[in-house]
């Protein structure tokens, strides 16, 4: 997964006017008690960080 379509289904969860704001705030477990945007600036996938934020959220099986 590319950033860009990270980010387009950040906006679409969220709303693009919160989606940074969250990705800077809320720790997320799944990422090891970090933030999304910490993990994504350590080199984690942008893949792996959308499975976490699915999950954190409790999104339907088909935004997975």
């Amino acid at each position: 997964m590319r950033l860009t379509e990270f980010w387009d289904r950040m906006d679409q969860a969220l709303g693009p006017a919160y989606s940074r704001t969250w990705a800077e705030t809320q720790v997320i477990s799944g990422l090891g008690g970090r933030t999304v945007a910490e993990a994504l600036a350590e080199g984690e996938h942008a893949k792996t960080v959308w499975r976490a934020v699915w999950a954190h959220l409790q999104l339907p099986p088909s935004e997975r």
